[in-house]
């Protein structure tokens, strides 16, 4: 299974829009702080981020800074926010996305219980008048598709979806992350890993489509 993180279309000024990459820095970096009540340390973020080298964490702080987003200080956690680039006047609306986690056998995904906390994503990628939610991946049957575990995967909630669509389909009350091929008698559910463990679904009808995946993201 599978699960994501969605970005506003953010403007350092009325000309320079931020790339996704940096987008995706802003709402992890903000989301940290949000959860921890502290800002993370360049290890911490090294590793939230998977990146490779401390200067990328710098060139990444010293464009939100320069946009009047974030302020450094002296010290090992040193990052404070001073706005959110989702007030600027330029930016797009954004939603309030449920992540779901771990859905238990026989329980609706969107049942109160189920719901950990929600997640800001930008109308940009959670387009109306969809509705969407988040589900964490769990083992690694689709990592050559981007979606490894832990991650967490944002859905678009429908009941069909169309030949080579990745889809969360319901089997036995167990939810499941694969590519579906459609065939006249029959219905595959393919798995896209590295791993030769995972073999494809072969079903006639009996299942049912949750939604259709829209992107895979690191845990935020």
């Amino acid at each position: 299974m599978s699960v994501l993180f969605v970005y506003n279309s953010v403007y350092m000024n009325k000309a320079t829009r931020l790339t996704q990459k940096q987008e995706e820095f802003f709402n992890i970096l903000t989301d940290y702080i949000r959860w921890e009540k502290i800002p993370p340390t360049n290890r911490e973020i090294l590793k939230m981020m998977d990146l490779k080298s401390p200067r990328s964490i710098a060139q990444y702080l010293d464009v939100l800074e320069e946009g009047g987003y974030i302020k450094r200080g002296k010290g090992a956690r040193n990052i404070r926010i001073l706005k959110s680039p989702y007030d600027n006047s330029d930016s797009r609306k954004i939603l309030q996305v449920p992540v779901v986690g771990y859905v238990p056998c026989g329980m609706p995904f969107l049942a109160e219980e189920n719901i950990e906390r929600n997640v800001v994503i930008s109308e940009k990628i959670a387009k109306p008048p969809y509705k969407y939610f988040i589900l964490r991946a769990v083992g690694d049957s689709m990592n050559k598709a981007g979606i490894n575990n832990g991650n967490l995967v944002l859905v678009r909630q429908q009941m069909t979806a169309n030949n080579g669509d990745m889809v969360v389909a319901l089997i036995d009350d167990e939810a499941t992350i694969k590519r579906i091929c459609l065939r006249k008698d029959h219905i595959i559910l393919k798995p896209e890993s590295t791993s030769s463990e995972h073999c494809p679904i072969v079903l006639e009808r009996d299942f049912r489509i949750q939604g259709i995946v829209v992107m895979s993201m690191p845990e935020i």
